[in-house]
């Protein structure tokens, strides 16, 4: 093939830039392959992490969860509906809550103590509820206190 101006031609291929430049595009490649590795990983690792504060986070609201339930359990015991207050209901248990949904695999101890005040005739109820949880060996666990005045 023969061109119409043979000067031209030659200053044409001289400035090509892309046949000066061959190597370049494949370090560019690999520099970006190697950024979007490191991205990815890390938000692997950021959603790891996420994932499980989150476990924890459920985890403790059901242990919270089985505390309130210990406490108002002996609350009921302590003060039945329609009938007098029951001082010898007063007394430490461990509520197991494994047939109850949502807060399966939990245990409530509770420990309940009683204050007689002379002056005023009237009796003085502390109640320390401790939930725990346990599922797949991560045990998580709340307290509650409740005071009442029966």
């Amino acid at each position: 093939m023969k061109y119409m101006f043979p000067m031209c031609r030659n200053n044409l291929m001289k400035m090509n830039p892309l046949k000066n430049s061959s190597g370049s595009s494949l370090v560019i490649a690999i520099f970006i392959l190697v950024v979007m590795s490191v991205l990815g990983a890390s938000m692997i690792k950021v959603l790891r992490s996420n994932e499980q504060t989150y476990a924890y986070e459920v985890l403790g609201t059901r242990a919270y969860t089985t505390a309130q339930s210990g406490a108002q359990r002996k609350l009921q015991e302590i003060f039945p509906i329609g009938a007098a207050t029951d001082n010898d209901a007063c007394k430490s248990e461990e509520f197991d809550f494994s047939a109850v949904e949502g807060i399966n695999n939990c245990k409530a101890n509770v420990v309940c103590s009683s204050k007689s005040h002379s002056n005023s005739g009237q009796d003085y109820f502390t109640i320390e509820s401790t939930g725990s949880c346990d599922i797949n060996g991560e045990t998580t666990s709340r307290r509650v206190e409740v005071k009442a005045r029966g």
